[in-house]
């Protein structure tokens, strides 16, 4: 008899095939955010706007939860480890994410971005965290940096793409600060989540009311500004980190590692019907390399012994 368990008449999913579709959940909706980022700025929305949106969005959404973790230390990580790690992966990360479309097109806050976070969060582990890393996965980080090379390459063109690239890169450095912390402080993902997303909103409301320009928001309608706040807050600020945090538990950390290296290539391709743009040629080249050297910069090629 087959070891798949009917119920109501369809098989129920095993766990691993329910971690894959969580993780599948996650990059899809991480590669989305990148694109929307990209057609919001163009569109005219500032990066101020999106702070509001995706952490007043996500801190409305996650403010019932505060009391049950624990308002006083805040679920154990306490208040001023909470600040640092929204420091980190904040209202300054989303800022320097989205400037840096103002600059420089789809592909390259699709690549670097998330490479940058690799990359650094490697060197980071290395320095703070003691870690030994493999050599093979430093061989990763070279393709990785000749695929960026490429992609940086095709905008060397493009008037100030590269300035859009160095805020890129600052923004994925955040991230890997925010990731290392997290990490030392073993901080429970959920918990860091729903930490940054109240003590961001409390922070992004009152820089919005004071620098943020409201007519020039409401301008956008309530389908864009609606838009943006359930792709920005509520699925990629909330879901996204739930989802991969379900895929971690059913597949393992190695093996849920895959599912961001796939973030670049969905939101490029996201990019398409989303923002109209077609990386150039010189920009897939780019692309592809870096989707090659992330797994095994990511540890997940393994050589046989």
């Amino acid at each position: 008899m087959s070891a798949t368990v009917m119920k109501a008449g369809s098989p129920a999913l095993t766990p691993t095939l329910r971690g894959l579709l969580w993780g599948l959940a996650a990059a899809m909706i991480w590669g989305g955010y990148l694109a929307f980022a990209r057609a919001g700025i163009v569109g005219g929305l500032a990066p101020l706007d999106f702070a509001l949106l995706r952490y007043g969005t996500a801190g409305l959404l996650v403010l019932p939860l505060l009391p049950r973790i624990g308002l006083r230390d805040l679920g154990g990580i306490g208040w001023g480890r909470g600040a640092v790690l929204a420091l980190l992966a904040g209202p300054a990360f989303i800022l320097l994410g989205t400037w840096g479309y103002r600059f420089a097109p789809l592909a390259h806050g699709a690549v670097v971005q998330p490479a940058i976070v690799t990359i650094a969060t490697m060197v980071l582990a290395v320095l703070v965290m003691r870690e030994a890393i493999a050599a093979r996965r430093w061989i990763g980080v070279a393709i990785v940096v000749g695929g960026l090379a490429l992609v940086s390459g095709a905008g060397f063109g493009q008037g100030e793409a590269w300035k859009g690239d160095l805020i890129f890169a600052a923004a994925g450095l955040l991230w890997a600060f925010f990731t290392i912390a997290s990490r030392r402080w073993k901080v429970d993902p959920w918990r860091a989540t729903i930490a940054v997303a109240v003590i961001g909103g409390a922070a992004s409301l009152p820089l919005w009311l004071v620098f943020g320009d409201g007519p020039a928001l409401l301008a956008q309608g309530l389908r864009v500004i609606g838009t943006q706040a359930l792709v920005q807050g509520a699925l990629s600020g909330l879901l996204a980190v739930y989802a991969f945090g379900r895929a971690a538990a059913a597949l393992g950390p190695a093996r849920a590692a895959i599912f961001p290296a796939m973030v670049p290539a969905l939101a490029v391709l996201a990019g398409i019907p989303v923002t109209g743009e077609w990386p150039e040629p010189l920009q897939w080249l780019g692309l592809v390399t870096v989707l090659a050297g992330l797994p095994l910069a990511m540890g997940l090629i393994r050589t046989r012994p």
